[in-house]
């Protein structure tokens, strides 16, 4: 692993913490602080920094990071179908499944969403349980439920 620039972000969740390596590609993401580094002022990290405090304006709705994380062959397939899914939308770990042409692999989506290294540029946020409720996240539901109420999404209760 090459040389990490790390970043934080001050937001209305609380500190974000991020990685980039040295071609600015984001490589971790996290609630809190980031384990082996504290933030250094890198020009590296500006873009990440930018992106997400736009995120948590209402300003941007889509990323165009770089995203560079080490994963098994199905956690690419799931990580790229979620950075498909549209700003305030939200589907099931099912139709994630289905989307990545492995209809019955539910709960598989869902480990995968759990080893997501890079949580809101990788919207795992977005998947919910197939009953319409929220189902898990790797921060805790208190975290996902904001994530959506930023995206104006409405689950039903």
């Amino acid at each position: 692993m090459g040389q990490r620039y790390h970043g934080q972000l001050s937001t209305s969740l609380g500190p974000i913490s991020f990685a980039v390596d040295e071609g600015g590609a984001l490589v971790a993401l996290r609630f809190g602080p980031l384990d082996g580094g504290a933030p250094q002022a890198d020009r590296r990290c500006e873009r990440v920094a930018e992106q997400l405090a736009e995120y948590f304006t209402g300003a941007r709705t889509h990323f165009d990071l770089d995203v560079a994380v080490p994963g098994t062959a199905f956690q690419q397939r799931v990580w790229g179908a979620l950075r498909e899914i549209p700003y305030g939308v939200v589907v099931s770990y099912a139709d994630v499944a289905r989307r990545i042409g492995n209809p019955n692999a539910a709960r598989a989506i869902g480990q995968a969403n759990g080893a997501n290294p890079t949580p809101i540029v990788v919207p795992c946020h977005r998947v919910i349980a197939a009953d319409g409720t929220i189902g898990g996240f790797s921060s805790g539901l208190t975290i996902k439920r904001r994530l959506l109420d930023i995206e104006r999404v409405r689950l039903a209760a």
